[in-house]
């Protein structure tokens, strides 16, 4: 397996981000990208892409760190309208794109810029909450989290915030590693996800494979299926039948560390049928 690293200087001029690359295939095998969610970073083995480093066999892996996670810079707000423009960046002449939570979000607003430079999405249970609005368990979750972030306590500390984050709703609370609480802090303060507005009608229409991977939720602590797994799932099923996507449900909460087994295998499909359809 051959490691590599690279930096990449985003659009606006801002500075490299961070990109781990994970390539043992030929030369000029297919580039993916992978979009990390919250709370982690792109390679992280808790709960980032470290578990589908196995696909490097036939793919060149570019594992972004968004901004303000991982070893890409600081930056004041974390926000997913400009990591789209990083992935952009990214997907070169052309791309299989893969977003978790947070950064499917992320994924989602740079295939809608530039679906022609994308060869697939997939879309790991996506944060975007706002596109299923009108479904009750959405709209609950929408309206708890807007409050929750207009009351968020001043000098809240990010050790504070990872175990409330985590803790709270009956997760195991990480090791607040200076790594883990840099990457807690960013989440303090980044733009909320759930209230993107990503118009779906240019992904209904994009020519592209399109791949929807959710939880089952089953052995999730309560809290946490009630108050995220929820309107997680609704909003999954919502996007993919709207955009036409296929649709994964896997055991579990969170599908790509605890079954990489089955979305390795869904992902090898996807890349497989899109290079077919070219």
């Amino acid at each position: 397996m051959t490691d590599g690293a690279f930096r990449h200087r985003g659009p606006d001029g801002a500075g490299p981000v961070h990109v781990t690359v994970w390539d043992d295939g030929a030369p000029g095998a297919p580039p993916v990208v992978l979009v990390h969610g919250i709370l982690t970073w792109g390679d992280d083995e808790r709960y980032g892409f470290a578990a589908q480093r196995p696909l490097a066999d036939r793919y060149r892996l570019l594992v972004m760190d968004r901004r303000g996670y991982g070893r890409s810079p600081d930056v004041a707000r974390s926000d997913w309208s400009a990591d789209a423009e990083d992935v952009i960046g990214l997907l070169g002449t052309g791309a299989h794109l893969v977003g978790h939570a947070y950064g499917g979000v992320s994924a989602m607003a740079a295939a809608v810029r530039r679906p022609d430079l994308v060869r697939s999405l997939t879309l790991i249970q996506p944060g975007a909450l706002r596109p299923a609005e009108r479904h009750p368990v959405v709209a609950e979750a929408l309206a708890r989290a807007r409050a929750a972030t207009a009351a968020l306590p001043a000098g809240l500390t990010p050790e504070e915030f990872l175990r409330g984050a985590t803790g709270s709703v009956g997760m195991p609370v990480p090791e607040p590693t200076p790594a883990r609480l840099r990457a807690a802090a960013t989440t303090m303060a980044e733009r909320p996800c759930w209230d993107a507005d990503i118009p779906l009608g240019p992904l209904a229409d994009a020519p592209f494979p399109k791949l929807m991977v959710s939880g089952d939720w089953e052995g999730a602590p309560e809290p946490y299926r009630k108050l995220a797994g929820e309107p997680l799932v609704a909003c999954a099923g919502h996007i993919a039948e709207v955009i036409g996507a296929a649709h994964l449900v896997v055991p579990g909460y969170y599908p790509h560390t605890q079954q990489p087994e089955r979305v390795n295998a869904a992902l090898r499909d996807l890349w497989g049928r899109a290079r077919d359809r070219t």
